[in-house]
């Protein structure tokens, strides 16, 4: 592999911690590109999708708290991302009179007071002399929308999602945070106990700390629990190279190789140094209002319960076959078992040896929601090199365009609802990089300064970074999907 770095390069990435053969393999992946997911078809009801009754789902809820006993559980957040997607098209309106833009910016005005953050906007502008109704009764909304997203005032558009006011109750206004603390307390709990774990930017860590400090005693109190929350940074020995768009290297105005972060597929890491039985995986935006979260509480009950039913199972036959206690006919059970229960296509003439590979792995159980036309990757059943079938959530990135029409046929989509068994039935952790296809990322193009760039995003935290493990895809509810990818989302409910 011919390097083409500098000494300069190679001390600068000594000193952030990059590997100069991974940034070279990178700098070369930006120029092969990465081959398509090989779609079989897609995953449906009876065909990679468990529907489960609704008797048996009361039945898992019923059962899911002695399930718990004696095992850690932990909600796991990513929340590092920035709310400036969120406030895309009010940026686009401070720099753009389009007719549209400005339709759609009047319409968010109109109905501002609507909006959870309306008093706290309000309240910044008094500070400065400005009264919020009388610069929209002049119309002077751009003044307004400037409040809101920038830092003269409540700086939104650059604050993550998780601090920001996201629902009006009778008397009082909760962050996406707060609703996750509310979540955890009742269905991440395991004797009162309530872990939770938040993947957060540097720069942000801080206002976490500062808006839990004020919050958590009052949701103890409430709820009558004990939280233990945590936070992790994405490791910047993660980030990924930047390339021109002829391939070669990005360097920035210093003359310096310009990394960034590698999209939440960096994310494995982080899961990868907790130490937790059960985990709960859920983005920030992701939440409802108290008077409606029951859906979500008892299917991510049940979608525990089921992976806990399955994993004592599994553990089950693992210690049989590691002892060699198995006859023909309890060995035909395992494979049935393996094929129908994990999702795991069984080979012809399955060695012993290879059953116990095949089921001593992490394990995930996915929710699936019903396709209505929201955005998000979608379950498929994938072929590898060796034309072996597996349960992957595939993003649309992803698809060559001569396999559009496989995703016509899907069903349903990924909401990023899972939970996760990390440790093996030894009680020891799996080391979950081992299970990581690093053939699945992708390439994109952003923006630095004026310059466009080509940027490589790792393999997706629920796509290629979860490639080999025991995936089981079960139907679950709209109402438990509730995501705010725009500002507009916080009124469609």
């Amino acid at each position: 592999m011919e390097m083409q770095f500098s000494p300069q390069d190679l001390e600068f990435m000594r000193a952030r911690g990059s590997n100069p053969e991974e940034v070279q393999h990178q700098l070369d992946i930006f120029k092969k590109g990465f081959d398509f997911a090989r779609l079989d078809r897609a995953a449906t009801p009876g065909d990679g999708i468990v529907q489960l009754e609704d008797d048996v789902v009361e039945e898992l809820v019923a059962d899911y708290d002695n399930m718990l006993q004696g095992k850690k559980v932990l909600k796991f957040v990513p929340a590092s991302g920035a709310a400036s997607r969120m406030f895309k098209e009010l940026f686009t309106y401070l720099t753009d009179d389009s007719e549209e833009t400005q339709k759609k910016a009047i319409a968010f005005l109109e109905s501002l007071p609507r909006y959870p953050f309306y008093e706290a906007l309000r309240d910044v502008m008094v500070r400065d002399g400005y009264k919020l109704e009388d610069e929209i009764k002049n119309k002077n909304y751009k003044l307004a929308v400037d409040y809101l997203l920038n830092e003269k005032g409540l700086n939104y558009g650059n604050q993550p999602k998780g601090l920001l006011l996201f629902h009006r109750y009778p008397d009082k206004i909760r962050t996406a945070v707060e609703e996750h603390l509310v979540e955890a307390a009742r269905y991440a709990n395991s004797d009162g106990q309530c872990y939770l774990h938040f993947t957060v930017s540097p720069q942000h860590q801080a206002g976490f700390e500062k808006l839990l400090a004020q919050v958590v005693q009052v949701y103890e109190n409430q709820y009558n629990v004990k939280y233990h929350i945590d936070f992790s940074i994405q490791d910047p020995a993660t980030d990924t190279v930047a390339a021109e768009l002829d391939n070669s290297p990005f360097r920035d105005e210093n003359g310096n190789l310009l990394f960034r972060p590698a999209g939440h597929g960096a994310l494995i890491h982080n899961m990868n140094r907790l130490d937790a039985d059960v985990v709960f995986v859920k983005n920030i935006d992701n939440v409802i209002t108290e008077e409606r979260v029951a859906p979500t509480v008892t299917y991510k009950k049940a979608l525990a319960a089921h992976l806990l039913q399955l994993q004592a199972r599994a553990f089950r036959y693992l210690k049989m076959l590691e002892a060699g206690d198995v006859d023909p006919m309890l060995f035909c059970e395992m494979l049935d078992f393996a094929e129908s229960d994990l999702m795991i296509p069984m080979e012809d003439d399955i060695s012993a040896e290879r059953l116990y590979e095949l089921m001593n792995r992490p394990m995930r159980v996915c929710g699936m929601v019903r396709n209505e036309g929201e955005p998000g990757g979608g379950p498929f059943w994938v072929l590898d090199a060796e034309d072996n079938a597996s349960l992957q959530i595939v993003e649309s990135s992803q698809i060559a365009p001569d396999q559009k029409d496989k995703m016509t046929k899907a069903t349903h989509f990924n909401p990023v609802d899972m939970v996760c068994a990390l440790k093996n039935y030894k009680g020891e952790k799996f080391d979950l990089l081992q299970y990581v296809d690093p053939e699945t990322g992708f390439i994109s193009s952003k923006s630095y300064g004026d310059r466009t760039l080509k940027a490589l995003e790792l393999p997706g935290l629920w796509n290629g970074a979860m490639s080999d493990w025991i995936t089981i895809f079960v139907e679950v509810p709209i109402a438990t999907f509730n995501p705010v990818k725009t500002v507009f989302d916080l009124l469609r409910r």
